[in-house]
C-alpha cells in the first residue's frame, strides 16, 4: 500500500487525495507553494493549455486541471511513475490530462510542437536541467504569446541562461526550494 498521499487545493477536486510513487528525486510541490503559485495564476488557468514538464507525482498539472485547465500535457520519464499518473487521472476521470511516457528533451525535441499558454517546469533537483529546459521551450516554439512559465529549482540555483525575453513576474523561497513565475515576451523573439 502506497503511503504517499497529495491532496489537491482548490478546483473540482478540492481535498482530494491522491497516491503517488516513491520514486528517487520525486518530491511534490508542497501544498503551501501550490496554494502560492496558483494564487499567482488564478486568473490565467481557466481554459488554457498547460505543459506540466518531470511531472512526476502530477501534483501542478493536477491542481490546473482541478481549476479549469482545458489542456494538462503531463510528461514524465518514469514508467512507474506514469502508471501512477494514468492511476490518478482514470480515479479523478480527468478527460483533459493527457500523459506521455518520455525523456523531456526527447519530448522537447520532437516534431510535433504544441503552443501552451503555461508551463510548469520542476525539474530532479542538483542534475542542471532547469536553463537548459526552458532555452528549450523557448527555442523550439512551445509557449504562447504572454505564456507563463512556472520554474521551481533547489535553493540558490542560479537562473542565468534563461531566454532574455522572460520578464520575472514573481519569485520566492520555501524551505529547500526556489520558485518563479516567467512571463514570455513574444515580440522579442
Amino acid at each position: 500500500m502506497m503511503r504517499n498521499k497529495l491532496r489537491i487545493i482548490g478546483g473540482q477536486w478540492r481535498s482530494r487525495q491522491l497516491p503517488f510513487q516513491d520514486a528517487p528525486g520525486l518530491r511534490p510541490t508542497p501544498a503551501r507553494v501550490r496554494e502560492t503559485v496558483f494564487n499567482w495564476l488564478q486568473h490565467d488557468i481557466a481554459g488554457r493549455r498547460c505543459l506540466d514538464l518531470y511531472a512526476g507525482s502530477g501534483a501542478l498539472g493536477v491542481e490546473a486541471a482541478s481549476r479549469g485547465a482545458k489542456l494538462v500535457l503531463q510528461v514524465e520519464n518514469n514508467a512507474q511513475v506514469c502508471r501512477q499518473l494514468h492511476s490518478n487521472k482514470k480515479i479523478l476521470n480527468a478527460a483533459q490530462i493527457s500523459i506521455v511516457q518520455q525523456d523531456v528533451f526527447r519530448f522537447l525535441g520532437s516534431d510535433e510542437i504544441q503552443s501552451f499558454d503555461i508551463v510548469f517546469l520542476d525539474p530532479p533537483f542538483k542534475q542542471g536541467l532547469a536553463v537548459q529546459t526552458c532555452q528549450w521551450l523557448q527555442q523550439k516554439g512551445w509557449l504562447a504569446a504572454d505564456a507563463k512559465i512556472y520554474v521551481e529549482v533547489e535553493k540558490n540555483l542560479s537562473l542565468a541562461g534563461i531566454p532574455e525575453n522572460w520578464q520575472q513576474l514573481r519569485q520566492k523561497s520555501a524551505g529547500e526550494v526556489d520558485y518563479y513565475l516567467f512571463a514570455n515576451h513574444a515580440d522579442n523573439r
